[in-house]
């Protein structure tokens, strides 16, 4: 937590030039803290800035951004909304608050915001992106495509961008587009994990297990701890008949994600196979708990 004046009446007695002074660098300083992540600390330096010198609207921006991302939704959209009074056009504060509004649901509010903030920013690559999170949210997929596609003209060499495009193509089970897409990612970055992961999955949608295994072997060996490769790749093991080593997977799995629903049901149909029904029982119970908060 940063040190500063504590006592109220030791801040009004600043002379205005040196509470200017002090502010300023109160905002400096919240922007490192920011930068590392230490978001109270920023939150404690930015509350003290906005007390010397209310009418900044850059404080309020960066203390909204704060509460935004410790997940203090509400509070967030009061700093962010003061920030718009003081500076009606920042499309920071307003992409900001949009995300702010979509991470409480409230979708429609903030597409107002990413569609406002985008008149003033068109090119601004995170608003974009999080547009297409809320018109995915709204199930509005084809235009979330639309979004997309602006984002990957706008920087063709971003392996993210074409890993977001692939994961939704993905979702709509277009399997072979998010193919081609997770491969211009792979072109971009040949060692992009979520990429070489997604990738084999989408191959395992397609019954191409021998790439799959290829794409889902290399993006655990780069990280030995993807949850999700392991429990794609013992899927992929067990259909093509090595249940023993699916097992291993789905085990590390869920080992490393206690509650990955989807990794239960795997392992559950392939106990079921084996006749292992006791331990298919036992998997499926949890995933329907999981899922469902079935008793």
């Amino acid at each position: 937590m940063s040190e500063g004046i504590n006592d109220q009446s030791e801040l009004t007695e600043l002379s205005e030039a040196a509470a200017q002074s002090r502010a300023s660098v109160l905002r400096s300083r919240a922007e490192s803290y920011i930068a590392l992540s230490r978001h109270e600390a920023a939150i404690a330096d930015l509350t003290e800035s906005i007390t010397l010198v209310p009418d900044n609207a850059r404080a309020w921006r960066l203390r909204g951004e704060s509460h935004r991302v410790i997940e203090r939704y509400e509070a967030a959209l009061a700093d962010f909304d003061e920030s718009l009074r003081l500076e009606p056009d920042s499309a920071y504060a307003l992409g900001s608050r949009g995300q702010a509004y979509a991470a409480l649901g409230r979708l429609e509010e903030a597409m107002d915001d990413f569609d406002h903030a985008l008149t003033l920013a068109p090119e601004s690559l995170w608003i974009l992106e999080a547009k297409a999170d809320a018109l995915v949210d709204l199930d509005r997929l084809d235009e979330a495509l639309d979004e997309h596609a602006k984002i990957i003209a706008l920087n063709e060499e971003l392996a993210y961008s074409w890993v977001a495009r692939g994961d939704l193509y993905q979702r709509m089970h277009l399997y072979s587009e998010a193919i081609a897409d997770y491969t211009r990612a792979l072109e971009a970055d040949p060692d992009h994990v979520r990429a070489l992961s997604r990738r084999g999955e989408a191959l395992r949608m397609t019954d191409r297990y021998q790439e799959a295994l290829a794409d889902l072997n290399r993006a655990v060996e780069l990280d030995p701890d993807n949850d999700r490769a392991f429990g794609s790749r013992g899927a992929v093991l067990s259909e093509m008949g090595d249940n023993e080593a699916a097992l291993r997977d789905l085990d590390r799995a869920i080992e490393l994600d206690p509650e990955y629903i989807w990794a239960y049901r795997v392992r559950g149909e392939i106990f079921q196979e084996m006749e292992r029904h006791e331990e298919a029982v036992s998997d499926f119970t949890l995933a329907l708990r999981l899922e469902f908060g079935d008793d």
